[in-house]
């Protein structure tokens, strides 16, 4: 049986198993619109945390992250990996609880624009609308981002043509979230977490042995400029986009860059974004009991260290091991897929690189669920058709699914779109755009309605600006889009809710309620 075969009898039995979850919870899910979008708030504390975590990685965790290792080495990795760590245990030790509490005091909310429209008691339901619309745009990115990663995997491990395998591959994904809803993606999305971490830790272990040990792998690293170093990156010496290689046969570097203050602190911004990211908050709000939540973020925390640190790894060694096997910065993001097919056999192999299939199952079903979910309930409910039925909700949210999966289609039909790229702009959007909002709605009293639209507004149009303009001004401005924007927005929710009237007494009873409940639980 050829090597192909069992690699496709692998991730064929994975898929299998993956629909059979599906079809399990259809039943569950296609008995409300609550049960579809958000599982009836019946998720157990490892679900939580192994599902939040899972689809907030992707295919970004196994691919782009190691690519961005090995095509320029530890600093940019090392750091980016600090602020995502740092990021997964402040929200979870600050957010997770008074979101849970304060969605269902806030009229049992069920999306993220309907807890912040709730929260400030809107009539007009300006904010809902917004928070709708930067949902569908930036999920359908994040969308784009995930259906790249497994059209790259397909294409290199059965030598198809690119469009097909990214075609079939969102196909996939959207029949199968299609079906099952939120409890079929959140029970797929542990197992899914499960294959992630233990497909990165075999490879890692196996990547070591094979380039003859720890000290070996530093050595090598350590001996281009640059590739081994906190604040420095090496730089690859490309023609045209590809990196040249010597007659020696070793890849070429034209020397190291300093990788200063600045460009730490662009790197640590990225934990500013899990502030906002809506499928991962939307998890927070899922959970049976908000006093499991503790259990819940050490499992996410330990998990994420893990699995980033293991990244990292792979993406060094891979240089180590294959210097010159993936020259431009686009195919560097194979070497997790380079590393597995030659280290294991095929029928192995096949189970370790189902584990990019998970990442991208897990990521991209709740970018597509959340991003229906806010067309359905949020503007179609919420904004047009007030007395609508949950068959009608239903039908509308998997029909806006398939119209999302259309756009993110024809956005990843570029080969060379790097993942790393992609998702750093789609993280920024949500963060910039939610982040600030979802925190000073939790923790400052005197935030106002007018405050929060001025915010939403700032953030989700400065990450456009700030990316267009930027990196063309560059010095100081040449930093990641996400910081920025997320200052910004602060400023402009601050500034606006000063100058406007306080909050009605309902609004602010509520907050105090929701206070008064989340210190009486922790006592």
């Amino acid at each position: 049986m050829g090597a192909s075969v069992q690699i496709a009898i692998a991730m064929v039995t994975y898929i299998v198993m993956v629909i059979e979850i599906g079809t399990y919870y259809a039943k569950r899910a296609n008995a409300n619109s609550d049960n579809y979008l958000i599982g009836g708030r019946s998720l157990g504390p490892w679900v939580t945390a192994m599902a939040a975590e899972a689809s907030d990685m992707s295919g970004w965790l196994l691919m782009g992250l190691p690519g961005v290792a090995y095509w320029c080495g530890l600093g940019d990795a090392l750091w980016t990996a600090v602020g995502l760590a740092i990021g997964t245990y402040l929200n979870w030790l600050l957010v997770a609880k008074r979101l849970r509490l304060y969605s269902h005091v806030a009229g049992d909310a069920i999306t993220i624009p309907d807890f912040l429209s709730n929260r400030f008691k809107e009539d007009k339901k300006i904010i809902m609308t917004l928070a709708a619309i930067f949902i569908l745009v930036f999920f359908t990115v994040y969308a784009a981002s995930c259906f790249v990663t497994v059209g790259k995997l397909l294409s290199a491990l059965f030598n198809v043509d690119y469009v097909y395998m990214m075609i079939f591959g969102a196909l996939f994904v959207v029949a199968y979230t299609f079906v099952g809803g939120f409890l079929a993606e959140s029970a797929s999305d542990f197992l899914q977490a499960i294959l992630m971490v233990a497909s990165l830790a075999i490879i890692l272990v196996i990547g070591i042995i094979n380039a003859g040990g720890v000290q070996a792998v530093v050595a090598h690293a350590k001996s281009i400029s640059g590739f081994f170093e906190v604040f420095a990156i090496a730089l690859p010496q490309t023609a045209e986009g590809v990196q040249q290689v010597g007659e020696n046969g070793q890849a070429l570097f034209t020397g190291a860059a300093n990788y200063g203050v600045l460009n730490v602190i662009s790197a640590l911004s990225w934990g500013l974004g899990y502030f906002g990211m809506p499928h991962v908050l939307l998890k927070f709000m899922a959970i049976d009991k908000p006093s499991e939540l503790t259990r819940s973020r050490r499992v996410a925390v330990t998990w994420v260290v893990i699995s980033l640190m293991a990244a990292i790894g792979i993406g060094i060694i891979g240089r180590v091991l294959f210097p010159t096997e993936l020259l431009t910065r686009s195919t560097a993001e194979n070497i997790f897929v380079i590393m597995t097919l030659n280290f294991l056999i095929p029928i192995i192999a096949g189970v370790v690189l189902s584990g990019i299939v998970a990442a991208t199952i897990s990521s991209s079903d709740s970018y597509l669920l959340i991003a229906a979910s806010a067309v359905s309930k949020n503007l179609y409910q919420g904004i047009f058709k007030k007395d609508a039925t949950d068959r009608q909700i239903l039908g509308v949210s998997r029909m806006t699914l398939l119209i999302i999966a259309l756009l993110a289609m024809i956005i990843a039909l570029n080969e060379n779109s790097v993942i790393f790229k992609v998702v750093a702009f789609a993280w920024a959007g949500f963060g910039a755009t939610f982040g600030p909002l979802i925190l000073l709605s939790l923790f400052w009293k005197r935030i106002t309605r007018n405050g929060a639209i001025a915010g939403m507004v700032t953030g989700g149009s400065m990450v456009f600006i700030w990316k267009l303009l930027g990196s063309r001004i560059g010095g100081i401005f040449d930093i990641y889009e996400l910081l920025p924007a997320f200052v910004l927005s602060c400023l402009a929710i601050a500034i606006t809710s000063y100058l406007s009237a306080e909050e009605s007494a309902e609004v602010l009873e509520e907050f105090e309620l929701v206070r008064n409940s989340v210190t009486m639980s922790s006592d």
